[in-house]
C-alpha cells in the first residue's frame, strides 16, 4: 500500500482575463486554455458547473483535452443547495448527476456542495440531503465534499453526521467564512482565498512552505497541527488519503503561480 495519497493543486476555472497577461502564452487561442492550463496545474475546480448543468457533450472535451492523470473538480448545480429544505432537492440532484458528468471517467474528481452563508445546520434535513447523494453514476464512483458557509455547522454534531456518511468538509483559508479543518471524509478538500496581489506567488515562501506540510500530512493519513479545528483530537497514523487544494479568489490573478509554486515545492524530498 502506498504511504501516501495523490495531492491534486489547481485553480478555479481556466477562462480568465487577467491570466491571458500573466499565465497564457501571448496569443494562445482561447480554445486552448484548458489544454494549457491543465499541463501546468493537476486539477481545475468547475464553477461554471455550480450555474447551469453542462452538456455531456462538454464533459467528454474537457476530458479529451487534458492529460490521463489530470482531475476536475465539479461545483453542484446550485438549485441543489440554494433552498430552504434541502430534503426536496432530489430531482435537481438527479438531474445534476445524470448531467453527463460521468463522461469525465477516472477525470471525475469530487463534486463539491455549496451550501449559501445564510444556511443553517439543522441535522434532520440535512441528513435527508445526505441520503440523496449516491457512490457512483453511470458506473463512475462519486466523491461528495461539503461548503458549509454558515457557523451553526461549527459543533460536534455536524462532524459525527458527515462523518457518518463519509462526506468531506471544504477547509476554507478565509476570514469570511467559517474555517476548521476537522477531517469528516476519504479525501481533504481546501479553498484558499487568501492571495495577496503584491505578492508573485499570492502566498508567500513561508505560506506555501506551510501549505506544503500541511498537505503531506493530510496525504499520509495524519493531520496538521496549526488550523483551526472543532475536535481538538488530532488525528494520526490514519489511512493514505489524497487531498486536493485549490487557489480560488482573493487575487486570483496570482491564483496560476501559487498552484505552480506549491506543485513544485511538493516535488522536492
Amino acid at each position: 500500500m502506498s504511504k501516501s495519497g495523490r495531492i491534486y493543486v489547481g485553480v478555479g476555472g481556466w477562462t480568465f482575463e487577467p491570466w491571458r497577461d500573466n499565465f497564457y502564452p501571448h496569443g494562445l487561442a482561447h480554445k486552448r486554455e484548458l489544454e494549457y492550463a491543465s499541463r501546468h496545474v493537476t486539477s481545475i475546480e468547475v464553477n461554471g458547473t455550480f450555474y447551469r448543468n453542462q452538456s455531456a457533450a462538454s464533459f467528454i472535451k474537457w476530458r479529451d483535452e487534458t492529460p490521463d492523470d489530470f482531475v476536475f473538480s465539479l461545483k453542484a448545480v446550485r438549485y441543489t443547495t440554494e433552498r430552504k429544505v434541502l430534503a426536496e432537492a432530489e430531482k435537481w440532484v438527479q438531474g445534476f448527476l445524470g448531467s453527463g458528468l460521468a463522461g469525465l471517467g477516472p477525470k471525475l474528481g469530487p463534486i463539491s456542495w455549496q451550501f449559501p452563508p445564510s444556511k443553517r445546520f439543522e441535522p434532520e434535513d440535512f441528513e435527508a440531503f445526505l441520503k440523496l447523494l449516491p457512490k457512483e453514476a453511470n458506473g463512475v464512483n462519486l466523491r461528495h465534499v461539503l461548503e458549509v458557509r454558515h457557523k451553526s455547522f461549527m459543533g460536534e454534531d455536524y462532524l459525527a453526521l458527515a462523518r457518518r456518511y463519509d462526506m468531506a468538509t471544504v477547509f476554507t483559508d478565509s476570514p469570511k467564512y467559517p474555517s476548521f479543518a476537522d477531517v469528516t471524509g476519504d479525501f481533504v478538500y481546501a479553498r484558499l482565498m487568501n492571495s495577496q496581489a503584491e505578492v508573485p506567488t499570492g502566498y508567500g515562501e513561508k505560506e506555501l512552505a506551510a501549505w506544503a506540510k500541511r498537505a503531506k500530512a493530510w496525504a499520509e493519513g495524519g493531520e496538521p497541527d496549526d488550523l483551526p479545528r472543532i475536535d481538538k483530537n488530532i488525528g494520526k497514523g490514519g489511512k493514505p488519503r489524497d487531498v486536493f487544494i485549490y487557489f480560488i479568489n482573493g487575487a486570483k490573478e496570482r491564483a496560476p503561480q501559487a498552484a505552480q509554486a506549491l506543485i513544485a515545492l511538493l516535488k522536492q524530498k
